[in-house]
């Protein structure tokens, strides 16, 4: 039973799409962990962070986030207390974003 492995052959070659998004900004994360208004206790020490409308609005946090504001309204991040960083961070489409505002 010696077979010689043969990769499979394909007819086609696979269709590459453009992403959907770009990548979160960095400095989104970063200002909704240091400007979050918004804080839900999840339990187990962690936090879900957002930003309020009015904190969006706030001249500071516009400063900070330049062209990213609009995008920063879906973004939350869930924060781990006791080891002080970031779990996870969830960006809503932006459908959705549109139909909040």
């Amino acid at each position: 039973m010696n077979r010689r492995f043969s990769p499979r052959r394909r007819k086609q070659p696979l269709a590459v799409s453009a992403p959907l998004r770009t990548p979160l900004p960095g400095a989104v994360v970063t200002a909704v962990v240091r400007f979050s208004d918004i804080l839900v206790d999840q339990g187990g020490g962690r936090t879900l962070m957002r930003l309020s409308e009015g904190r969006l609005a706030d001249p500071e946090v516009r400063t900070w986030l330049g062209e990213a504001a609009p995008r920063a309204a879906g973004v939350s991040v869930l924060w781990d207390e006791r080891e002080e960083e970031i779990v996870r961070v969830f960006e809503a489409p932006p459908e959705l974003i549109k139909l909040a505002a």
